[in-house]
């Protein structure tokens, strides 16, 4: 089968189109036919094995994970003997981040237990970018924010997936919604339903004097201290990704700034797919949809992870593996 395949750490041009063995799925794992795939931060960071930690998971100097891709949809081929939930011919999505990944390729396996049924209603390009980004917002503004009717959020890298996302989940609650990211992307955040937009370039949001009940960060680019007084009283903060040097911030100094202010700033520790039934639901009520780039060409993700990593894209980036 062709796969993009990582056999050293470097910007997205190390990465070489080939062959390698089609797999076979254990007793309790399914075989994947790959329709679509999206590409997301965790790609990015694993090509480039950046920020270190990376390295201390997935291989010091090399990486042990050779075929990255970590979003995809698409239909079973063969099923493992234990397997009973799922069989050859159903279509599914999922989140590989905790089995392996190796979504950029046209076949996978994947445990039974990380498998989702895709909504009828949508096609495998738009499945393909709900489980990492969908799950980021659903469970930082629902789960960990508790987010409540009346309140005013912000979220930070607005105009990607967790963010053209987030805003349809937060559609419901009644709340006022600050978006902030590029200027380029402005006008298809305000057409999902946010009341105010912010170009990152022109205005810093922790430094115009307001003041918000809840934050959702996809980019954590400022001092934890610059987000703590952007917070109103009991406020919330949560970062789902961005520079390792923040996050480190955030947990080091997050709860002492709580236990002084009552502000609460954290890092939401990312449980993949669970909660994907909800995201489905979601979909299937006409109340998310996606933002795609795309779709593009197989063979262009190596540039299109560069693309990604320079922050250029609308929603997700999505490619046909099959089309």
């Amino acid at each position: 089968m062709k796969a993009i395949i990582l056999k050293e750490y470097g910007l997205p041009n190390v990465l070489e189109i080939g062959e390698v063995a089609k797999p076979i799925p254990n007793d309790n794992e399914v075989l994947v036919k790959v329709h679509s795939a999206s590409i997301n931060d965790w790609d990015w960071g694993m090509v480039r094995g950046k920020p270190f930690v990376i390295r201390l998971f997935f291989g010091l100097l090399k990486p042990k994970i050779n075929i990255p891709g970590i979003d995809v949809s698409g239909k079973i081929e063969a099923v493992g003997g234990q397997v009973s939930s799922f069989k050859i011919g159903d279509e599914i999505y999922c989140d590989l981040s905790e089995c392996g990944m190796g979504g950029f390729a046209e076949y996978v396996c994947v445990p039974e237990n990380d498998l989702h049924r895709k909504p009828p209603s949508i096609s495998h390009n738009d499945a393909s970018a709900l489980p990492h980004a969908g799950l980021l917002a659903l469970q930082g503004l629902v789960e960990k924010g508790k987010v409540k009717a009346g309140q005013n959020v912000l979220i930070n890298g607005a105009g990607g997936g967790v963010g053209t996302l987030g805003i349809q989940i937060l559609k419901s609650y009644g709340v006022n919604v600050t978006g902030v990211d590029s200027e380029q992307k402005l006008d298809m955040m305000k057409s999902l339903g946010y009341d105010r937009v912010m170009d990152y370039r022109k205005v810093d949001f922790t430094d115009i004097g307001e003041k918000y009940d809840l934050i959702l960060d996809a980019k954590s680019n400022r001092s934890v201290f610059k987000y703590a007084r952007s917070l109103k009283k009991k406020g919330a903060y949560i970062t789902v990704g961005g520079s390792m040097y923040r996050l480190i911030e955030i947990f080091l100094f997050g709860s002492i700034i709580s236990l002084f202010t009552g502000k609460k700033l954290s890092v939401l520790i990312h449980k993949p797919n669970e909660g994907l039934d909800q995201i489905s639901k979601l979909v299937e009520k006409g109340q998310l949809k996606t933002v795609i780039d795309g779709p593009y060409e197989f063979d262009q993700i190596p540039e299109l992870i560069q693309f990604f990593g320079e922050g250029k894209h609308l929603g997700k980036i999505v490619v046909e593996i099959d089309k």
